[in-house]
């Protein structure tokens, strides 16, 4: 048996390979989602099962779930292919196996030791554009997955050390960006080469079997903590019910429903009342799903290892052909809203059982948009170009204090693409990138901020597309807290301002240079009823302008 100290060191040197890979990409990326955003991911998972042993710190925790789908897709076509190979490696970016959707192209790489298979290593990484009906990927209006973007099968980009040209070629073939997407796969690739030999040298330190030994004792400690958490909630059943806008193509609201049962150390997630898979792509895989649910899961417990381990004491009811159970070829690359509502229910269910633990919903939504274009003028003339970028809100309120304003997803560690980069790249203006006032729900503590961003295009003219959620319904507070407010989009025209007729989704915006697109996101759910929250407290949000005259008079 490993002793403590040991097992620590282990732990502490295994992380900091996947926090390498994750930092060679960034670094090395051309394409500002992944460079500046970090939408991306690394992690170390296992010979047999794809279960994931190791994260990285910064990297997209919604990705990490996702990828044990993602390494056991690749397990099963190489045992159909004569099995795995050193120095293969294998690229999909099918959303059906591995989860997310089809801009986030996956990499898994066997790691052998004396010619026996000891790990995979694997990253995950939003790629700018792979074909598709709309630049940027996020098709409101699309009905099945091929009007999304090109679709790569688990296939070899790497054999036995050698780049396969051959499948360059395609990849190249099916993206209006083919420098982007050829940085992007560089950096990927060296990640995982980083990774491999950072690896080796632990190895190498410590011996296979001892690291083996910890990576086993990592995952019983996952178990037995996230068991005594579970066991530490009173036993019942609590339900939550919450809504997406449409599916884009019908404008129809869809349920998410979900009835969580305690029962000693055992939590069940019934996802049985949800509403079918619908036309439109906000569905998402059964993969997708439970990788929601695992980050959900670590927001509530965050002290629990991030491996397998987190969902060992959960049971999903996740029957098929749910709008979160959905196949090929129903579309899926909204996914991002879908999982953001997931995480909303399970922290409304948990605030029931034990609302010192739960946050109030945050804003609910990414607000992808993309304007996209040809240059008109200067060296650059004809050239293509895409702006796709997603967007910020408030955090719902707590236990512990108000909710940040302007912070990103629950569903990932990523930052908000600066606005310096922006427009250092595209050819936009943005003129105004502010909080929203009176945005975050009233509570004894306070829902974080929205924003108000508005961007002017610059070029002669140019096409924006917008899918975004919450322009119904607006974020939920807990605990006796008030809801936020909900999500607005407008795009100028022909000197007037003008609404999407389904709210939130949108393709085809037609902008002539000078004309605007803006949005106003929503805050945060509150927490505890707005009674509590004291003097001092309103006064400064009074003095701060994050409630105004207004907002104040409505709460009277």
């Amino acid at each position: 048996m490993l002793d403590p100290v040991t097992l620590a060191v282990l732990k502490g040197r295994l992380e900091q390979i996947a926090d390498e890979m994750d930092a060679t990409l960034y670094r090395s990326a051309f394409n500002p989602i992944i460079a500046e955003a970090h939408d991306a991911c690394h992690g170390i998972y296992d010979a047999l099962s794809g279960a994931t042993l190791v994260q990285g710190k910064s990297g997209l925790p919604v990705f990490v779930g996702a990828m044990a789908f993602a390494v056991r897709a690749a397990i099963r076509v190489a045992g159909e292919r004569g099995g795995m190979v050193d120095g293969d490696v294998w690229l999909f970016n099918d959303p059906y196996e591995g989860g997310t959707h089809a801009n986030d192209f996956k990499l898994v790489r066997p790691v052998f030791r004396d010619g026996k298979l000891f790990c995979f290593l694997a990253s995950a990484a939003h790629w700018h554009d792979v074909g598709g009906a709309v630049p940027g990927n996020y098709n409101p209006a699309a009905t099945e997955c091929w009007q999304e973007a090109v679709q790569i099968p688990p296939v070899r980009i790497v054999r036995r050390g050698e780049l396969d040209a051959d499948v360059l070629a395609i990849l190249q073939a099916n993206t209006r960006l083919p420098d982007s997407l050829w940085g992007d796969l560089n950096g990927q690739l060296a990640a995982l080469e980083l990774g491999a030999r950072r690896l080796g040298s632990l190895l190498d330190d410590y011996s296979d079997a001892t690291v083996l030994e910890a990576l086993a004792l990592l995952r019983e400690r996952a178990v037995k903590l996230m068991r005594s958490h579970v066991a530490a909630l009173p036993d019942g059943d609590y339900a939550f019910d919450d809504m997406l806008d449409n599916d884009g193509v019908r404008d129809e609201p869809l349920k998410i429903a979900l009835r969580m049962r305690v029962a000693g150390d055992t939590l069940t997630l019934d996802f049985t009342g949800t509403s079918p898979a619908c036309a439109g792509p906000v569905n998402i895989s059964r993969a997708t799903a439970i990788a929601a649910c695992y980050v959900a899961l670590k927001h509530l417990f965050p002290d629990v290892p991030a491996n397998a381990g987190v969902l060992d004491a959960v049971s999903f009811v996740l029957p098929d052909g749910l709008l979160i159970s959905a196949d090929r070829p129903r579309p899926v690359g909204g996914y991002t809203e879908t999982i953001l509502r997931m995480i909303d229910v399970i922290f409304c269910a948990m605030a029931q059982a034990a609302p010192e633990l739960a946050m109030a919903q945050a804003y609910g939504t990414i607000n992808a948009l993309s304007i996209a274009g040809h240059r008109s003028e200067g060296a650059r003339k004809g050239q293509r170009w895409v702006m796709f970028s997603f967007f910020g809100g408030g955090h719902g309120g707590h236990s512990q204090g108000d909710g940040l304003s302007h912070g990103n997803a629950p569903i990932s560690t990523a930052t908000i693409p600066p606005l310096e980069i922006l427009e250092a790249a595209y050819p936009v203006r943005f003129t105004q990138w502010a909080l929203r006032p009176d945005s975050g729900g009233d509570g004894t503590y306070r829902g974080g901020l929205g924003a108000i961003y508005e961007i002017e295009l610059l070029e002669h003219e140019a096409e924006a597309f917008i899918f975004g959620e919450r322009g119904r319904s607006a974020p939920q507070g807990i605990a006796g807290g008030e809801a936020s407010v909900p999500n607005v989009f407008r795009y100028q025209q022909d000197g007037a301002w003008h609404t999407p007729p389904m709210a939130s989704k949108m393709l085809g915006i037609r902008l002539k240079r000078g004309e605007r697109v803006r949005l106003e996101t929503p805050g945060g759910g509150g927490y505890g009823a707005p009674s509590g929250r004291d003097d001092a407290a309103r006064k400064r949000d009074s003095a701060m302008g994050y409630v105004t005259k207004a907002r104040k008079e409505q709460q009277v």
